[in-house]
């Protein structure tokens, strides 16, 4: 069946204007779901959203790396999975079947070791310079995701439409480009959560001007890598603007714009009703030790703890890890800062 889909389109400017003026309560028919029961959780990172499983060199998913990740005390697990390469590359943009029976399977594993799963679509790279012209293929590929999982369990699999909007995907088109992916969605899965993102690399501003549809199970999540500066020191894939190693954490004008960016996620929840989550944190490990590391998780998770979001950490193993897979053991007390036992 077709959603009202649409209208929220018209309803933008509406939506850009509230959110950072005195915002309208939301009517009945479009008052959110409750909050997304992400609690704890980890992404699978450098993974399925490699160009190929394990080709930026990380070991491939086994069931044991879930069975792992529910014994340490998280409660979800962010697949992000690329889409884009994996199918054909004109109308009807048919999946790749082995790919598709891949993260079947992962998605399969993960539920079976209890965990939460957030199934997205990762690096769609057409999608971010040409939305519109791309829309319909992000949408097919949609359609075959849904109609795969079309029976799974709502309350345990949530379907994330695209990761991390930029360049040319923003919130000006935000809502018409994912329109196809949404509609076919829909279609089999009318209450399935659906996550939302926005612009700019879903940064935690994002939120303030963040376009939802009229839909109660759509949810909005954001990305928290600040100060920038800190967490991605060395990381040569920021280049040409690669922030230079020797950056130290928290200096007091890094206190003071969290508790400003605590604040914002504050106002959002009071204006718009809706709980968004932090669906990426984390510091990359190449110039920061492992208890920097720890200090850095420690310190977000206990300044967004008041409100009650969710965090997913970036990420298990390959990169930012969580997980030695050298030494098979977790790194020692990044679990702690999450609030977890060791």
């Amino acid at each position: 069946m077709k959603r009202a889909f649409t209208l929220a389109i018209s309803a933008l400017a509406l939506s850009a204007c509230t959110a950072t003026s005195s915002a309208q309560p939301l009517t009945a028919a479009a008052a959110p779901a409750e909050a997304l029961p992400v609690g704890t959780c980890v992404n699978m990172g450098n993974m399925l959203e490699a160009d190929q499983e394990g080709s930026w060199g990380g070991a491939t998913i086994a069931a044991e790396d879930f069975t792992r990740i529910k014994d340490a005390g998280f409660d979800t697990i962010r697949l992000p999975v690329r889409w884009h390469n994996k199918t054909l590359q004109e109308a009807p943009w048919t999946v790749d079947p082995g790919w598709m029976n891949r993260v079947q399977e992962v998605v399969d594993q993960a539920l079976a070791a209890d965990l939460n799963v957030i199934l997205n679509s990762h690096h769609f790279d057409p999608i971010h310079e040409d939305p519109l012209a791309v829309a319909q293929w992000h949408g097919a590929v949609w359609s075959q995701i849904a109609e795969r999982f079309e029976g799974y369990p709502e309350d345990s699999l949530w379907f994330e439409l695209e990761n991390e909007p930029h360049n040319n995907f923003d919130h000006s088109n935000l809502l018409q480009t994912l329109e196809p992916a949404l509609e076919a969605v829909r279609e089999s899965h009318p209450t399935r959560p659906v996550i939302i993102g926005g612009e700019n690399w879903s940064g935690i501003d994002s939120l303030a001007t963040l376009p939802l549809p009229s839909d109660p199970n759509i949810h909005p999540t954001f990305h928290y890598y600040d100060p920038f500066a800190y967490t991605h020191q060395g990381a040569s894939w920021t280049q040409p603007d690669m922030p230079p190693p020797g950056r130290d954490f928290p200096t007091t004008e890094d206190r003071q714009q969290l508790a400003a960016d605590v604040n914002k996620v504050r106002d959002y929840i009071e204006r718009t009703g809706r709980v968004p989550f932090m669906g990426e944190t984390g510091a990359y490990d190449l110039h920061i030790s492992t208890e920097d590391r720890a200090a850095y998780h420690r310190t977000v998770t206990q300044a967004f703890a008041p409100t009650g979001i969710g965090i997913c950490v970036w990420a298990y193993a390959n990169t930012f890890p969580f997980w030695d897979r050298e030494n098979e053991e977790w790194l020692p007390g990044m679990r702690a800062a999450m609030g977890l036992p060791e």
